[in-house]
């Protein structure tokens, strides 16, 4: 492509470069001039315009954008992702149903290693997403890019991105509590909170039940708990691998894979499987609607996914997230906080 002022004679056919006020009408940049808009434009004493005029093997920048897009999502209901029509060299990816961004990051990278002008911008891998939500746009820079260029891009970007559906549909609580007061408060708190992340992923609260924080207890409500994922809320945090509520999974003839997680708030908690069904041990700050750790596990296993020792060691780089008000013991006490 090339790039620059030209000479009226020389304009038709060639795309503008910056819109132009002609006539009482604009001509908006990004427009192949026409003969006619030629004429218009040097009846107001314009002898030259910026332009771009693309060279043999060239693709114009819609034309780029939508074959990119195209490229990266093939199937568009298999990745749960709807693309728009393309316009001033850009398509917006969305997504159709609740779930999480699975992305192919090597393949995204080398993509926009390729050309300066042929880029795409996506969501951080994992993020929860929900119908309608913008989730990647591809984005052609310049109004024309070399075929080759493009062509080597769809190559190594296809198929990279994907919204990964939610598998679970229902999901059960148990809270426990000590007898300390104020629990009542804290419970009717928690329990609309997770009802409300479980609605945001397309999941209903199936049950719940209040038991004494003792192992049996617990157990014994695990055990009967309707749901195809098992939540627990401790009226006291756990704070130990063998502690209640982890120990209460183990009774109840399940397995506790890991508790404790590099991500503030949040740092408290503890996943395993009771059979078939995954369980989670909340932390406490899970009674906020506010972004914490356990977010990221939810989210992972209601979508289908193994959560593994190495993808929660890796949620630390980021994990550090915004303080939540309610927690009893803040980061830093309020002179630090200012210092």
């Amino acid at each position: 492509m090339k790039f620059g002022p030209v000479p009226l004679d020389e304009a038709a056919g060639a795309v503008l470069a910056h819109s132009l006020r002609i006539g009482g009408r604009k001509l908006a940049k990004g427009k192949v001039l026409t003969g006619a808009e030629v004429a218009a434009i040097r009846a107001e004493g314009i002898s030259q315009v910026m332009v771009a005029r693309l060279e043999p093997g060239d693709v114009g920048e819609d034309a780029a954008a939508g074959m990119l897009a195209r490229a990266l999502v093939p199937d568009e209901a298999a990745a749960r992702l709807r693309l728009t029509e393309a316009h001033t060299g850009r398509v917006n990816l969305h997504a159709v149903v609740p779930g999480i961004v699975e992305l192919d990051m090597a393949a995204i990278h080398l993509l926009n290693r390729i050309d300066p002008s042929l880029t795409l911008a996506t969501l951080a891998p994992f993020t929860r997403v929900t119908p309608g939500m913008l989730v990647g746009t591809v984005k052609v820079i310049a109004y024309a890019v070399a075929g080759a260029a493009l062509d080597a891009a769809a190559r190594a970007a296809a198929g990279a991105i994907r919204v990964r559906p939610v598998s679970l549909r229902t999901a059960g609580l148990i809270l426990t509590f000590t007898g300390e007061e104020g629990e009542d408060k804290l419970a009717k708190k928690g329990q609309a909170a997770i009802a409300a992340r479980l609605a945001i992923l397309g999941m209903a609260l199936s049950e719940v039940r209040r038991v004494p924080h003792e192992t049996r207890a617990i157990a014994g409500a695990l055990g009967a708990l309707q749901g195809d994922l098992a939540l627990v809320l401790t009226g006291a945090a756990t704070s130990d691998l063998h502690d209640v509520a982890p120990e209460a999974v183990r009774a109840a003839g399940g397995t506790v894979a890991r508790f404790g997680m590099p991500v503030d708030p949040g740092n408290l908690l503890f996943h395993g499987r009771l059979g078939a069904r995954p369980v989670i041990g909340l932390p406490g700050c899970a009674r906020s609607p506010a972004l914490n750790g356990a977010d990221w596990v939810l989210e992972r296993i209601a979508c289908g996914l193994e959560v593994t020792d190495d993808d929660i060691a890796g949620m630390g780089v980021g994990g550090l997230l915004k303080e939540i008000p309610i927690r009893p013991a803040p980061r830093e006490g309020r002179r630090q906080a200012v210092d």
